[in-house]
């Protein structure tokens, strides 16, 4: 079992890219869970959402302490303590960010992997110069860095989930798959 943990703030689209992720997952055969947890401030406070997807049928229901990947979408919180804490040893961690994965070597022993997915977001019109929307802009560096689903699954389940702006959210989807920047480091989950 596979287990991805997204942190943004409320506006960036994590929630709705756990939804997509987890389409495209499921569009490869995986069972799947994606849910989100948040408070009730959402626009800008802080925002968790969850992926869990295997081969055989999942019985676990609670939320990810230890997950193999953390998404994320904001790199302001990397201040926050909790952001890597149960990541597994070895696990592997995608930033939306401009500055190189060396950048986040202190965040520990992890894969580190970033896309300016932000920069990606606003070339393609996906939000305001002050509030990107990063959630597709995110899952093709994910499906790169990750090597566990493909880019059109990623591409096909942004067609079904996102009612808007269609062409520019898989156009953003296939810029970030061609422009993450991956670790030195043999990336792969931990078991």
């Amino acid at each position: 079992m596979y287990e991805i943990r997204i942190h943004g703030r409320g506006g960036q689209g994590g929630v709705l890219a756990a939804s997509v992720l987890a389409e495209a997952l499921f569009a490869e055969g995986k069972c799947v869970q994606a849910f989100p947890n948040f408070g009730v401030e959402r626009r800008g406070a802080p925002v968790a959402a969850f992926v869990r997807f295997d081969s055989e049928w999942i019985e676990l229901r609670c939320q990810i302490y230890n997950p193999d990947f953390i998404i994320l979408l904001d790199p302001t919180l990397i201040g926050n303590a909790s952001i890597v804490q149960g990541l597994k040893p070895g696990g592997n961690v995608l930033i939306n960010s401009d500055q190189s994965p060396d950048r986040f070597a202190d965040l520990g022993d992890f894969n580190i992997a970033t896309v300016d997915a932000s920069s990606i977001a606003l070339e393609h019109k996906l939000g305001s110069q002050g509030s990107p929307i990063v959630n597709t802009a995110i899952l093709g560096a994910f499906a790169k860095f990750s090597e566990l689903l493909e880019l059109e699954s990623v591409k096909s389940a942004v067609g079904q989930k996102i009612p808007y702006n269609r062409e520019q959210n898989m156009a953003a989807v296939v810029d970030s798959y061609e422009n993450v920047i991956l670790p030195t480091l043999n990336v792969g989950c931990s078991e």
